[in-house]
């Protein structure tokens, strides 16, 4: 299946060559949403992804399973569950059910408490 643009001369990788090649988060204002943008290498069949947020103490606080993505491109909210508890750890793993997987990308980062009027609105 052509999913890509025909004119968009994109060369794209076989499984044993696709990658994440960006991962990256912003924490929303409100402090219990997290933004995440992911680029992979344009692909000829589509993986699958497994995307999980651990907090300071290891503990995961959110997930997500991309399965087949049609764009190599990806932009997802994560919401953060429980106490802040910074830093917080993104891993992403990159894989095809048939075998070939990617060791995970990380990023990590720090999420602010909400100022004051937003967790007012919040209550």
């Amino acid at each position: 299946m052509e999913f890509f643009f025909p004119e968009d001369n994109l060369t794209r990788a076989v499984p044993e060559e696709t990658r994440i090649n960006l991962l990256s988060a912003q924490p929303y204002p409100d402090g219990r949403r997290l933004r995440v943008n992911m680029e992979i290498t344009p692909f000829q069949k589509r993986p699958y992804i497994e995307v999980t947020l651990n907090d300071s103490n290891g503990g995961e606080v959110a997930s997500t399973s991309i399965v087949e993505p049609m764009s190599w491109k990806l932009e997802f909210t994560m919401h953060i569950r429980g106490e802040l508890n910074n830093p917080y750890t993104l891993n992403a793993r990159l894989y095809y059910p048939d075998g070939t997987s990617q060791e995970p990308l990380i990023y990590s980062f720090d999420v602010e408490p909400p100022p004051a009027d937003l967790q007012a609105d919040s209550d």
